[in-house]
This record gives C-alpha cells, sequence and structure tokens, in this order.
C-alpha cells in the first residue's frame, strides 16, 4: 500500500519512527511530506498535504501526527473526499476503518507511546472497511463533499 505521512515539529520524532516502522516491518510504500527536521511548523500546513494526497488519490491511506492530533484531525476533514479520524487506541483505529472506511489517521505524540502508536498504525493500515449498514453512512458523509445531506 501507498502511505503518505506527514507531522509537526510535536510529532515529527514518531513521524520517523513510523515511517521506518512502514517500510521496513508492515512493507507499504512510505511518502513522506515532511517536514524534514524539528524546527517550528504549523500543522494545519501538513495535514492539509496528508489530506489532498488521499483526497486525490495519489495514496490509499496517510498518516499525520502532531501534538494531540486533534487539529489535524479538524484540517482533514475540510478536504472532500478525506475521512480523518483521530484514533488513541486499538478499538478507535479498528472502529475507523471498520464502519467509516477512514482514509487518513491521526496520532496525538504527546498523549500515546511509540509502540501503541505502531499498533494503531497496523490496526489501522490493515483492517477493512465492513461494508453493509455502514455503506449507507459512509454515503451521506461523501455525500457532505457535494453540500448534499439526506
Amino acid at each position: 500500500m501507498r502511505v503518505a505521512i506527514a507531522s509537526d515539529h510535536g510529532g515529527f520524532a514518531l513521524k520517523e519512527e513510523l515511517k521506518g516502522y512502514l517500510a521496513a516491518e508492515l512493507g507499504h510504500q512510505v511518502v513522506d511530506l515532511g517536514p524534514g527536521d524539528e524546527q517550528p511548523v504549523d500543522y494545519p500546513d501538513f495535514a492539509l498535504q496528508a489530506a489532498v494526497a488521499v483526497a486525490a488519490g495519489l495514496v490509499e491511506r496517510a498518516v499525520m501526527v502532531d501534538g494531540a492530533g486533534i487539529g489535524s484531525c479538524m484540517v482533514a476533514n475540510k478536504v472532500a473526499g478525506c475521512r480523518g479520524a483521530l484514533c488513541y487506541d486499538l478499538s478507535t483505529a479498528l472502529n475507523a476503518r471498520e464502519h467509516n472506511d477512514a482514509n487518513l489517521l491521526t496520532l496525538g505524540a504527546g498523549l500515546i507511546g511509540r509502540n501503541l502508536a505502531r499498533q494503531i498504525v497496523k490496526a489501522f493500515l490493515e483492517t477493512d472497511f465492513a461494508g453493509g449498514r455502514h455503506a449507507r453512512r459512509v454515503e451521506k458523509i461523501k455525500a457532505l463533499d457535494q453540500g448534499l445531506s439526506s
């Protein structure tokens, strides 16, 4: 799978850790959207790049790491075609994929440790959308991208 990864300065160290994990241990093709170091940057800039990459189909999924994951999730969900989910444990990662067909994961580097982050990323990338009764609901989310509601 082609996976984009990005962060702000607060998530840089965890991004670098996950980048290696994604490629070496999980076998994914990783697209690093930055930043290249821990100098202060604004998370909306990098969350937007990750969301656009997913929405445009340049990658299948994306991971964005900032201090808490909240702001980046807000940014991601402003982009039509991106369904971002802030996940902080395995249950939220599984639910985001199975029920919501989320395609962008946000993580809070200041809230979770390295090992839990790895587990969440693995679950997020390896869990399929369940479809069924959830498909109708995801279609309603997608319709909002066109300014429609039902």
